[in-house]
């Protein structure tokens, strides 16, 4: 764990807004060794949400005060495809869910960053169609709001909006935030600030919680 505050501000305001907030360093991220983060080589998809997963049936079970039957998800970037991937996957556990600047195809991410991850699409194209969940979008049962700068030279708009297009071509509902003259993450502070109020304000109402 690093002594860094910076990443955990938005969960301490969450957490003053009434959220239980838990963070989960599954398989995958740094800080554990070599062969922990190559446990993610062709599947970025399934050993990350099974750890989240597992995490939180762990921390219920230390804190039986936790609400499982009203649990919401959210990230951004690779934070954002976890989001999605797991109301798409496990609406069984995951009750709504907040994706901000997903990756939803794979073969549309940064070349080499990817590749050190999936492999050569040519090569491994099974894994690419596996965490990517554009495909899965018919399976959508839960609410989903997507979040996206439109000036993103990271994660470009563009994944966003064909899972939106797959998603209403499927007849699944859901909901998107566009932001204008945003790159891959808000740089302006009154974005930035009613960005955050803007979902929290989507997962109360999604979550069935009163708005204090």
């Amino acid at each position: 764990v690093a002594a860094n505050w910076q990443h955990s501000y938005v969960s301490q305001w969450f957490a003053e807004q009434g959220f239980a907030v838990l963070v989960v360093d599954g398989r995958g991220t740094p800080g554990r060794g070599p062969a922990w983060e190559r446990e993610i080589y062709l599947d970025l998809a399934g050993p990350v949400l099974e750890d989240q997963v597992s995490a939180l049936q762990a921390a219920a079970a230390a804190n039986p005060s936790l609400d499982l039957t009203r649990v919401a998800i959210r990230g951004w970037s690779f934070g954002g495809f976890l989001a999605a991937l797991a109301v798409l996957r496990r609406p069984d556990v995951f009750h709504a869910a907040v994706a901000g600047a997903p990756v939803t195809d794979q073969r549309l991410y940064d070349t080499h960053w990817r590749e050190r991850h999936l492999g050569h699409p040519d090569e491994h194209p099974e894994a690419y169609d596996r965490c990517s969940p554009i495909l899965e979008a018919a399976s959508l049962r839960r609410p989903l709001l997507l979040v996206h700068g439109l000036a993103d030279d990271n994660v470009f708009a563009a994944h966003t909006l064909r899972f939106s297009a797959a998603l209403l071509a499927a007849g699944r509902p859901h909901e998107v935030l566009p932001l204008p003259r945003t790159t891959h993450m808000p740089a302006d502070e009154a974005v930035a600030e009613n960005m955050l109020l803007h979902q929290l304000e989507f997962l109360q109402r999604s979550l069935g919680l009163e708005r204090p």
